[in-house]
């Protein structure tokens, strides 16, 4: 288990993963030029979950823990539309590079491309403001406001729930 903050009494650890790989295809316009036509763009997404508590954990707090749970998975619901939305630019784009080594270089505009997709992402899925939002309305599941209704409202409030 890892160290608890002072206002923190269990821990619960979303971490989101994605990596964006992006194919194109060259066509030489001479031995050090090329325009790129990009074909593909899968980005692989992923949600890993772990929650720690004490053994003398209540109830309470770990009905807690899990509304933490649920607010990750359901931004996780609909990564898979966000991730299209900011990969869909990116096919059909074309771009000229250049250099004596053509091949090196459309791999390292390919994988700076699928990094550009994986910022993004990361930056635009932030559940961080709806899990504050939840610690806020619980207090850290200090008050008696149950777990499913504090996880509705900062879900409701996030505009996750329509």
């Amino acid at each position: 288990m890892p160290q608890l903050a002072p206002d923190e009494l269990a821990v619960c650890d979303s971490n989101f993963l994605s990596d964006a790989n992006v194919g194109g295809d060259a066509h030489e316009t001479d031995s050090t030029h090329a325009i790129v036509t990009v074909t593909t763009v899968t980005v692989n997404l992923q949600l890993n979950v772990t929650i720690w508590v004490p053994a003398s954990a209540s109830q309470h707090v770990i009905e807690h823990e899990q509304g933490h749970r649920e607010i990750s998975e359901r931004f996780y619901q609909d990564a898979d539309k966000l991730a299209a939305k900011i990969a869909a630019p990116y096919l059909g784009k074309k771009f000229e590079i250049s250099g004596t080594d053509l091949h090196g270089e459309l791999s390292r505009s390919l994988q700076k491309m699928g990094d550009e997709i994986t910022e993004e992402y990361s930056r635009e899925l932030n559940p961080n403001p709806t899990q504050l939002r939840y610690d806020a309305i619980t207090d850290h599941s200090r008050n008696d406001v149950s777990a499913k209704d504090a996880v509705a409202q900062a879900l409701s409030e996030s505009g996750q729930i329509k």
